[in-house]
């Protein structure tokens, strides 16, 4: 009997389920092994496994409703010592996703051979997204800034109906204590290394700004034993930016989603890249995933069938699959806004240089301070100083701003690519610009130099929309009109999040949502 294969499958129910649009795999096997398809059934399927899915699964699981998340990258455990992430001074293989090999400051590396690593380029028209794969994330590879957002800027923002009162009550600091902040200590930011924080904060008082730490989800001992060498550097080289391989920093995967396995009830397959969603006839939802090998080899197809599935891809990763679905017509009546209402977060990175002020290197990591404007709700910004990698002494450290994103793009469907495309305005968030411009500008003095990175490669790390709340879902993630399809991750979010870096608020949110789930959707849709 010849093998099955999701064509022949998909080509054989096409009357019945409406799925022949699929048309073969995005990555195809050789035709002399056939892949195997196989089919599962599960109660909630969670596609993604950061801040909104590492939430759900967990707050699930403790519910006693159990879940697979679907995550495509690989586990990146970590230890002291350890070498699991790359060097930003020796990039290889495991710093990009199956060769996508993204643009870093307008320059492109070559000759990785393709490997599930830990950074993807999406190309878009007048801005790029940068996001991570791997079990956890973006919580991988992000600084680790967790700032919650003040009343009067959140109201601006974000719907007032998610009432920041319980917010602030509630759910910020469930994420507090599950991440476990804690800010620099003295001691340790007034070493040699952490010169570059010392200036940043001395010159931000100076300019009559305010400061403050950062809470981090950090266990900040770890740096303390590398200053007495009891481990190799990581956090006090600055060589943390993809990363940091000694461990003690509280990502997801190991907060959220190691409690939720513990459980017994989350299962995380890694390797498990979804190619599309649709809704069968009998009102389930169809998952159609591959099995990958680390260099994109596909091993196994997949069907996944659920009466519950949470998309928390990223808002790349979950508009586009959306958006594919919509297009191709595998889920009918999506709401009209998908694709909409997308936002960078306001993003900009400067390489500053001081001809004044030699900054040193290394240089410790990852962030100490930050500078709060949030005054005006309509123009709030932050702005922090961040380590470059241990490199020659070049005079040189980040400042990175972000703020208040009113600019919007939009995601527009390519048949010829088969996937959704963002489209950026190329004057975007000008106004909000300009402010973190003059911010950092006086920050930085005026014996300084000021690249604009993001300004040479358009590109944000912090994108935020296009399946947003009170467009495409309510404020619990449910897709209007779509009983049992949910989205919570940073899709979800308005274009920004209310001059902080997203990661608190998405997870914050989460927490919001997961509860409200389960008191009126488990045991009825699923």
């Amino acid at each position: 009997m010849p093998a099955l294969t999701r064509r022949s499958l998909l080509a054989g129910a096409a009357a019945t389920a409406a799925l022949s649009t699929l048309g073969a795999p995005r990555v195809l096997a050789a035709p002399r092994n056939p892949v195997p398809l196989t089919r599962e059934e599960h109660r909630v399927v969670i596609i993604g496994s950061g801040f909104g899915g590492g939430v759900t699964a967990l707050r699930f699981a403790q519910a006693g409703v159990s879940s697979l998340v679907l995550e495509r990258g690989l586990r990146w455990p970590t230890g002291p010592n350890a070498e699991t992430f790359p060097h930003p001074t020796s990039p290889d293989k495991r710093l990009f996703w199956l060769g996508s090999a993204p643009s870093l400051f307008g320059i492109v590396p070559l000759g990785f051979e393709p490997y599930t690593g830990l950074l993807e380029r999406v190309g878009g028209n007048g801005m790029d997204i940068l996001c991570a794969a791997g079990v956890g994330g973006g919580s991988l590879l992000y600084q680790g800034m967790t700032l919650q957002p003040s009343e009067e800027v959140f109201n601006a923002n974000l719907p007032e109906q998610l009432d920041y009162a319980r917010m602030d009550r509630v759910y910020y600091p469930r994420v507090a204590r599950m991440l476990r902040l804690e800010t620099a200590p003295d001691e340790l930011v007034g070493s040699k290394t952490y010169l570059p924080s010392r200036v940043f904060a001395r010159n931000v008082q100076r300019a009559g700004y305010a400061l403050e730490k950062v809470p981090m989800p950090i266990d900040w001992s770890y740096a303390l034993r590398e200053l007495n060498g009891e481990m190799k550097a990581s956090y006090t080289n600055g060589d943390c930016a993809f990363g940091v391989n000694n461990g003690g920093k509280h990502s997801v995967d190991v907060t959220y989603l190691a409690a939720a396995e513990a459980t017994g009830l989350a299962t995380v397959a890694t390797l498990h890249n979804v190619t599309d969603v649709a809704l069968g006839k009998d009102g389930r939802w169809r998952v159609f995933a591959d099995r990958i090998a680390t260099d994109g080899t596909v091993l196994e197809q997949k069907i996944i069938t659920t009466r519950a599935l949470v998309m928390a891809a990223g808002t790349a990763g979950t508009t586009r699959l959306l958006m594919r679905a919509a297009a191709k017509e595998l889920i009918p009546d999506l709401p009209d806004g998908l694709g909409t209402n997308w936002g960078s977060n306001g993003d900009r990175i400067y390489f500053w240089t001081d001809f004044a002020e030699d900054f040193g290197m290394p240089q410790g990591g990852p962030v100490v301070y930050c500078s709060k404007e949030w005054d005006d709700p309509a123009l709030a910004n932050t702005v922090i100083q961040a380590s470059i990698p241990p490199l020659p002494d070049v005079r040189s450290t980040m400042l990175v701003g972000y703020g208040v994103s009113q600019g919007r793009g939009r995601f527009v469907y390519d048949s010829a690519k088969d996937d959704a495309v963002l489209h950026w305005p190329a004057d975007g968030d000008t106004r909000l610009y300009r402010r973190i411009q003059e911010r950092v500008s006086t920050i930085a003095g005026p014996f300084s130099t000021l690249l604009d990175t993001t300004a040479v490669y358009p590109s944000t790390w912090h994108p935020l929309g296009g399946a947003s709340m009170g467009i495409v879902c309510d404020l619990a993630g449910r897709v209007k009109g779509h009983r049992g399809l949910y989205v919570l991750d940073g899709a979800l979010m308005p274009g920004n999040t209310a001059a902080c870096n997203p990661s608190m608020t998405i997870a914050a949110v989460a927490e919001r949502a997961t509860d409200e789930l389960l008191a009126q959707d488990a045991g009825v849709i699923f």
